[in-house]
Protein backbone atom coordinates (compact mmCIF):
# COMPACT_ATOMS: atom_id res chain seq x y z
CA UNK A 1 0.00 0.00 0.00
CA UNK A 2 1.31 3.46 -0.84
CA UNK A 3 1.96 5.98 1.95
CA UNK A 4 -0.80 8.24 0.59
CA UNK A 5 -3.30 5.36 0.61
CA UNK A 6 -2.32 4.54 4.19
CA UNK A 7 -2.88 8.15 5.23
CA UNK A 8 -6.22 8.16 3.38
CA UNK A 9 -7.35 5.18 5.46
CA UNK A 10 -6.13 6.79 8.69
CA UNK A 11 -7.74 10.09 7.68
CA UNK A 12 -11.08 8.35 7.24
CA UNK A 13 -10.76 6.51 10.56
CA UNK A 14 -10.10 9.77 12.39
CA UNK A 15 -12.86 11.42 10.35
CA UNK A 16 -15.37 8.75 11.38
CA UNK A 17 -14.67 9.43 15.04
CA UNK A 18 -14.76 13.18 14.36
CA UNK A 19 -18.10 12.70 12.66
CA UNK A 20 -19.35 11.08 15.87
CA UNK A 21 -18.17 14.17 17.78
CA UNK A 22 -19.87 16.41 15.24
CA UNK A 23 -23.17 14.52 15.33
CA UNK A 24 -23.18 14.41 19.12
CA UNK A 25 -22.63 18.16 19.41
CA UNK A 26 -25.18 18.83 16.65
CA UNK A 27 -27.86 16.67 18.28
CA UNK A 28 -27.24 18.14 21.73
CA UNK A 29 -27.49 21.67 20.40
CA UNK A 30 -30.50 21.16 18.11
CA UNK A 31 -32.58 18.61 20.01
CA UNK A 32 -31.32 19.28 23.51
CA UNK A 33 -30.97 23.05 23.58
CA UNK A 34 -33.14 24.15 20.66
CA UNK A 35 -30.33 25.91 18.80
CA UNK A 36 -31.08 26.65 15.11
CA UNK A 37 -29.66 23.87 12.92
CA UNK A 38 -27.30 26.18 11.01
CA UNK A 39 -25.75 27.74 14.12
CA UNK A 40 -25.53 24.28 15.68
CA UNK A 41 -23.86 22.97 12.51
CA UNK A 42 -21.14 25.63 12.65
CA UNK A 43 -20.40 24.86 16.31
CA UNK A 44 -20.48 21.10 15.76
CA UNK A 45 -18.13 21.35 12.79
CA UNK A 46 -15.69 23.42 14.86
CA UNK A 47 -15.70 20.75 17.58
CA UNK A 48 -14.91 18.11 14.95
CA UNK A 49 -12.18 20.28 13.39
CA UNK A 50 -10.33 20.60 16.69
CA UNK A 51 -10.75 16.88 17.43
CA UNK A 52 -9.57 15.86 13.97
CA UNK A 53 -6.55 18.16 14.00
CA UNK A 54 -5.30 16.68 17.27
CA UNK A 55 -5.64 13.12 15.97
CA UNK A 56 -4.22 13.88 12.53
CA UNK A 57 -1.25 15.58 14.18
CA UNK A 58 -0.52 12.53 16.35
CA UNK A 59 -1.70 9.68 14.14
CA UNK A 60 -2.47 10.32 10.46
CA UNK A 61 0.51 12.57 9.71
CA UNK A 62 2.63 11.84 12.80
CA UNK A 63 5.84 11.52 10.80
CA UNK A 64 5.69 14.93 9.18
CA UNK A 65 7.55 17.87 10.70
CA UNK A 66 6.60 17.68 14.35
CA UNK A 67 8.66 20.69 15.51
CA UNK A 68 7.82 22.86 18.46
CA UNK A 69 4.83 24.86 19.57
CA UNK A 70 5.24 27.50 16.85
CA UNK A 71 5.24 24.89 14.08
CA UNK A 72 2.22 23.12 15.58
CA UNK A 73 0.39 26.45 15.84
CA UNK A 74 1.19 27.17 12.19
CA UNK A 75 -0.23 23.78 11.17
CA UNK A 76 -3.34 24.43 13.27
CA UNK A 77 -3.82 27.77 11.50
CA UNK A 78 -3.37 26.10 8.10
CA UNK A 79 -5.80 23.36 9.13
CA UNK A 80 -8.42 25.94 10.12
CA UNK A 81 -7.79 28.01 6.99
CA UNK A 82 -8.09 24.95 4.75
CA UNK A 83 -10.14 22.17 6.28
CA UNK A 84 -11.98 24.49 8.64
CA UNK A 85 -13.22 26.82 5.93
CA UNK A 86 -14.07 23.96 3.58
CA UNK A 87 -15.94 22.10 6.32
CA UNK A 88 -17.81 25.07 7.79
CA UNK A 89 -18.73 26.58 4.41
CA UNK A 90 -19.55 23.21 2.82
CA UNK A 91 -21.62 22.07 5.79
CA UNK A 92 -23.57 25.32 6.06
CA UNK A 93 -24.32 25.55 2.33
CA UNK A 94 -25.28 21.90 1.98
CA UNK A 95 -27.24 21.82 5.26
CA UNK A 96 -29.23 24.87 4.13
CA UNK A 97 -29.99 23.16 0.83
CA UNK A 98 -30.74 19.70 2.23
CA UNK A 99 -32.56 20.66 5.43
CA UNK A 100 -33.89 24.12 4.65
CA UNK A 101 -34.94 23.57 1.05
CA UNK A 102 -35.40 19.82 0.60
CA UNK A 103 -36.57 18.94 4.12
CA UNK A 104 -33.98 16.20 4.71
CA UNK A 105 -33.63 15.36 8.44
CA UNK A 106 -30.62 17.21 9.88
CA UNK A 107 -28.68 14.09 10.93
CA UNK A 108 -28.90 12.50 7.46
CA UNK A 109 -28.12 15.82 5.81
CA UNK A 110 -25.08 16.26 8.04
CA UNK A 111 -23.77 12.82 7.05
CA UNK A 112 -24.08 13.77 3.37
CA UNK A 113 -22.21 17.04 3.91
CA UNK A 114 -19.33 15.32 5.69
CA UNK A 115 -19.00 12.77 2.88
CA UNK A 116 -19.01 15.55 0.29
CA UNK A 117 -16.27 17.55 2.04
CA UNK A 118 -14.02 14.61 2.99
CA UNK A 119 -11.97 14.09 -0.19
CA UNK A 120 -11.28 17.82 -0.53
CA UNK A 121 -10.22 18.02 3.11
CA UNK A 122 -7.85 15.09 2.68
CA UNK A 123 -6.17 16.74 -0.31
CA UNK A 124 -5.77 20.02 1.58
CA UNK A 125 -4.34 18.21 4.61
CA UNK A 126 -1.99 16.04 2.57
CA UNK A 127 -0.51 18.75 0.37
CA UNK A 128 -0.94 22.00 2.33
CA UNK A 129 -1.43 21.47 6.06
CA UNK A 130 0.86 18.54 6.92
CA UNK A 131 3.36 19.07 4.11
Amino acid sequence: MSPVAGRWLKFNGVGAIGFGVQLTVLALLVSGLGVHYLAATALAVEAAIVHNFLWHERYTWKGRGRGGAAETAARLLRFHAGNGLISVFGNLVLMRLLVGTLGVPYVAANAATVLACGPINFAVSEWLVFR
